[in-house]
């Protein structure tokens, strides 16, 4: 048996190896409903819909403000397949599966550079284990990227080997083909340029020698580095200019003490990430590496290059920008570190004892810097996978302990690396493997988990059965408007946009949805109704989406009834029907009166969904609805419940508006109330969740 699996091809084993992934990505993938990580999946999904159905990237019907087009246009063939969004979601999700899984392709043959092609083939298992390709499940960039950036490892390895024009060539082909998939990829230009120096160090080799040697590499980047630059003045742009959309990150002042902390606890999660042993073996190798042959040598510069290049930009921009680790994007190094460990194992294990045990305890003692009680938010499941674990483990046994159980990990993995004997080392990129396969539990099923969070977040946005209600509800080829009043979660414009192709444009009346996407502020005038653009001119979309709180002159076709957001058909130009007083702008809380004023208002009832806060009210409050002069209706709300009131309404004599004002008692002001936990300021009523009129029939 041992001896016919020998017999089996290496390149057969690699085909089983990503045909394996990609059957069970698909099936993990299956369990993720909706997006989560916004508004980036809206904008890669909208861009790809462009290139589908307009033949150039759009984003909301407008000309691509200059994101990458690579992963668009490779996931557009799925929206032009299937009218149905969800279900060209799912086949985007699918593609991932396999896009994700073909970077153990370049990994293998990566690997067998620097070692036999049995610990290459593991090489390749252990790039499609690593915990990121969790982002299968997501409509991101990262799908595209992993591959594409260790094919350009791949070629700068050859190049560093053999620096020869068409090597030279293919590289920075490939390199522009990773800017033009993910515009981090302009860490790449320092990191070739950095690579072949890096080799001169390992190799003892002069810099006139060097600069010689690789004259092609620079040449060739210099030349195409000042035709840019060139060009782009010619065409009145900036060196900025070249980030894109991402071009306001030049603009920022970036604070140096922040960004060496946040660089060190990147390094820090970075240990976390490969879990020791695969950055202890790293760093022996580095550190004997005028000892190894010239190939590991090679394969030591650029992954140093790359990782001092890509880790520290990370850092800086998650300094001022995010907030948070950004493992999601620096985790492309980790199986190059991988890679390291295999050769390391290769070659008998070295373990020097000064070097390796400073290699295995710094690299332990890394996974205790970081904060955990900083970074274990929600910021995590989108960007910081390998907390996820340690986030379940504090569930379970409190925030104390997450500390001491990774200390304790560090130190046996420290350990693992330190004493098992060199005839034993392949068990050690083994407990990678198997501590990563474990880790997909709470990453993909846990509390915090990718399932878990798209479920609420199409909760958040639909609630509603069909995720493509919308399409269903509207005649073929016509579109519906969305009005956003701020009283609602902004996933209800994100997910429905996303999963039905008949939403757009958007309009905002008092702050646009966050994540500077294209939308037009209009104007509701409080006497008429009438909603105009900032030109003044009218709002003649004949279809439209809104929450309760804005009612137009026209038919309801279908709602959502789990947030009240309903598609309407209207009457050109659009009128507001009702006008709704005293709830803070942006939000469902009221203060102690509201009042409802329903134009062109037929005799009815209006029936409104009310809940209260227990952390500010002990008592049941008491909501009372008058109307013309008289109470005609009252409510006790409960500090933990929820009430529906729902009165009769009719217009006042002479008019044709209906009028309903609420008082609520008593209110409470949260920074009076709260324990310093909640300084705001206002007098709080309680939350008016949503409204619904109907005339009588």
């Amino acid at each position: 048996m041992g001896s016919a699996l020998r017999r089996v091809p290496a390149w057969a084993w690699l085909t089983a190896i990503v045909a394996g992934s990609v059957l069970a990505r698909a099936i993990l993938v299956r369990g993720i409903v909706a997006p989560f990580i916004f508004v980036d999946e809206v904008i890669w999904s909208e861009l790809a819909r462009g290139i589908a159905d307009a033949g150039k990237p759009l984003l909301r019907d407008q000309p691509d403000p200059g994101y990458s087009v690579v992963y668009p246009l490779l996931i557009s063939p799925a929206y032009a397949l299937f009218d149905g969004l969800p279900n060209a979601y799912a086949a985007v999700k699918a593609e991932n599966a396999l896009l994700m899984s073909l970077a153990a392709v370049p990994a293998f043959f990566l690997a067998r550079r620097v070692a036999r092609d049995g610990l290459a083939l593991l090489a390749a298992m252990l790039t499609v284990a690593v915990p990121s390709l969790a982002y299968t499940g997501t409509v991101m960039t990262e799908n595209a990227f992993y591959p594409l950036f260790l094919f350009v490892v791949l070629v700068l390895v050859i190049v560093l080997e053999r620096p020869t024009p068409l090597w030279v060539i293919l590289l920075l082909v490939l390199a522009g083909a990773a800017y033009a998939t993910r515009v981090q990829a302009v860490a790449l230009g320092p990191a070739i340029l950095l690579s072949p120096l890096l080799l001169a160090i390992f190799e003892g080799r002069g810099l006139r020698s060097t600069i010689s040697r690789f004259r092609w590499l620079y040449g060739l980047v210099g030349g195409l580095a000042v035709a840019v630059l060139v060009g782009g003045l010619v065409l009145g742009h900036t060196p900025q200019d070249l980030l894109g959309a991402y071009s306001p990150v030049g603009d920022r002042s970036y604070d140096v003490s922040d960004a060496l902390r946040y660089l060190w606890w990147h390094v820090a999660e970075l240990a976390l990430y490969v879990l020791v042993i695969p950055l202890a073996a790293t760093i022996v190798l580095v550190g004997r590496a005028r000892t190894l042959d010239a190939g590991l040598q090679a394969f030591l510069a650029a992954t140093v290059a790359l990782t001092v290049c890509i880790v520290p930009m990370v850092a800086v921009f998650a300094s001022e920008f995010s907030a948070r680790i950004e493992e999601r994007n620096m985790f492309y190094v980790a199986p190059l570190l991988c890679i390291a460990l295999l050769a390391w194992v290769d070659i008998g294990a070295p373990r020097p004892r000064l070097l390796a045990t400073i290699a295995a305890v710094g690299s332990a003692l890394l996974v205790v810097a970081i904060p955990f009680d900083r970074f274990l938010t929600t910021s995590a499941i989108t960007d910081t996978l390998m907390l996820l674990p340690l986030w379940s483990l504090q569930d379970r046994y409190g925030e104390s302990w997450v500390p001491i159980v990774a200390l304790a990990l560090a130190a046996v993995l420290a350990a693992a690396f330190l004493f098992v004997p060199g005839r034993y080392a392949l068990v050690l990129p083994l407990l990678v493997l198997g501590l990563w396969i474990l880790a997909v539990k709470p990453i993909w099923f846990g509390k915090h988990g990718f399932e878990r969070f798209s479920r609420g977040a199409l909760f958040q946005g639909i609630r509603t059965v069909d995720r493509g209600w919308i399409d269903q509800k509207l005649p073929s080829g016509a579109h519906a408007a969305f009005l956003w009043t701020g009283r609602t979660d902004r996933l209800t414009v994100n997910q429905n946009e996303f999963f039905n192709r008949a939403v757009g444009p958007v309009y905002y009346v008092t702050d646009p949805t966050p994540g500077g996407l294209p939308e037009t502020r209009v104007q509701v005038d409080p006497k008429t109704g009438r909603v105009t653009l900032p030109d003044g001119s009218p709002v003649r979309d004949r279809y439209l989406l809104a929450d309760s709180s804005f009612a137009p002159d026209g038919t309801p076709i279908a709602t959502d009834k789990g947030w009240g957001v309903t598609l309407w058909s209207v009457r050109p130009p659009l009128v507001s029907a009702a006008l709704i007083e005293g709830l803070y702008p942006n939000d469902t809380w009221s203060g102690p009166t509201v009042t409802y004023t329903r134009r062109r208002c037929a005799p009815g009832r209006l029936s409104v969904a009310l809940s209260s806060d227990a952390n500010l009210f002990i008592f049941p409050q008491r909501v009372v609805a008058r109307s013309n002069g008289r109470i005609i209706g009252r409510v006790r709300l409960s500090p933990e419940g929820k009430a529906l009131l729902s009165v009769p309404v009719r217009p006042a004599p002479g008019t044709t508006d209906c009028r309903v004002v609420y008082t609520v008692t008593p209110t409470a002001i949260p920074a009076e109330v709260t324990a310093g936990g909640n300084p705001d300021p206002r007098e709080l009523g309680a939350h008016f969740n949503r409204f619904i009129y109907r005339p009588r029939r």
